[in-house]
């Protein structure tokens, strides 16, 4: 097992207290949470606060989720630049030109963290609010959906380890998990999901779920992947909702084994 903090996670020492007794030394499995640089050509977009693992899927599901590139095509290389000892690292992105220039028009600094997709915004002018229409419209059984969130736990290994992580998972129309990905963040989980799904060439039919609340980021990403449906095991918030109902998708919360909430576009989840 690495201890670097390119594993995933570190062994820690500790001191576990049980109810009514004294402190034990004992190890724990905690997650890592370090600083990613994506660089472009050169050029340093955005730094986020992610778990270090599946950072391929990451480089393309982040380029292709904030329009940097229009599809993973216009990636030639990816590469990762870590030195053991620095507080974080780098990926380093080779990108089509016309994408590059596109970005230089727009760029802006871009600092994120786990909990907020709006860090390094300049204005409110540079608020993108107006999702992208998705044409994916399958209509998903109700049955599946319940079925993929009952199996969602045992396909995060991390989750299970650590406690610490979010998972964004890809479902097929019968409710059979087909892809997983875990971080410390919920929007660079989904991140990662899009990577892995684009990098895999021809999606299966399905649907997105996750082990989190629903912002209007994921929504707006979701949108952006052509995802139709998005199911989440919380809550959604009061503008994610409304920019699904903009942009088609399916939105579902509190999706767990007594049922769930369907917020928009409510014909595409068929009950029994």
């Amino acid at each position: 097992m690495s201890e670097t903090p390119l594993s995933g996670w570190s062994n820690l020492a500790v001191l576990r207290h049980a109810p009514g007794g004294t402190g034990l030394p004992a190890t724990d499995s905690v997650a890592e949470e370090v600083p990613l640089a994506l660089v472009y050509n050169g050029i340093s977009q955005a730094v986020m606060m992610a778990t270090p693992l599946d950072l391929d899927d990451f480089a393309v599901g982040f380029s292709l989720s904030e329009r940097i590139v229009d599809q993973p095509g216009d990636i030639y290389d990816i590469e990762l630049v870590y030195t053991p000892g620095a507080v974080g690292a780098e990926l380093r992105l080779s990108i089509a030109s016309d994408c590059f220039m596109r970005l230089k028009e727009r760029r802006r600094s871009q600092a994120g963290n786990t909990g907020c997709g709006l860090c390094g915004l300049e204005s409110l002018g540079a608020l993108d609010l107006e999702p992208a229409a998705v044409g994916a419209a399958d209509v998903i059984a109700k049955a599946a959906l319940l079925r993929a969130f009952a199996s969602l736990a045992s396909r995060q290994p991390l989750n299970a380890l650590t406690g610490a992580t979010h998972a964004a998972a890809w479902v097929g129309l019968d409710g059979a998990i087909l892809t997983v990905r875990e971080d410390v963040g919920r929007h660079n989980a989904l991140d990662k999901l899009i990577g892995a799904l684009a990098r895999g060439g021809k999606r299966p039919p399905g649907f997105a779920i996750m082990s989190s609340r629903a912002s209007y980021e994921l929504v707006q990403k979701a949108a952006r992947a052509d995802i139709g449906l998005l199911a989440t095991i919380s809550a959604p918030t009061a503008l994610a909702v409304r920019m699904a109902e903009r942009a088609g998708i399916c939105l579902v919360g509190f999706a767990r084994q007594h049922g769930c909430v369907v917020y928009a576009h409510a014909a595409r989840l068929l009950a029994e």
